[in-house]
């Protein structure tokens, strides 16, 4: 199995969850609704979940084996902080335009 593209599609900077992404498994399967959650310690990944009729979520979708879960963890995980970098540069040239700090 390898994870083929991970698109980080919605971030979010108030609350615990940070992020919604979607991952692209042998450019053949696709997981929507990947959650990524700031939790107590550490950022981690939420599968797909849905609530059953007691109310409890299960998830519909979840690697099945310790080194599955980790590759799609660590995947996404460096994907949303690439993203987050992404999002600071741009963060830190238009404060810096705004100053006039950029200007010869």
């Amino acid at each position: 199995m390898e994870i083929t593209d991970v698109k980080i599609r919605k971030i979010m900077t108030e609350g615990r969850l940070r992020a919604v992404v979607s991952v692209t498994i042998d450019d053949m399967f696709a997981v929507h609704d990947i959650k990524v959650v700031q939790g107590d310690e550490r950022l981690f990944v939420a599968m797909p979940s849905r609530k059953d009729e007691n109310g409890v979520f299960r998830d519909i979708v979840h690697p099945i084996s310790g080194a599955a879960r980790k590759l799609f963890e660590e995947s996404i995980l460096e994907a949303y902080e690439r993203q987050m970098a992404v999002i600071a540069a741009e963060e830190a040239s238009a404060g810096e335009a705004e100053t006039g700090e950029n200007e010869e």
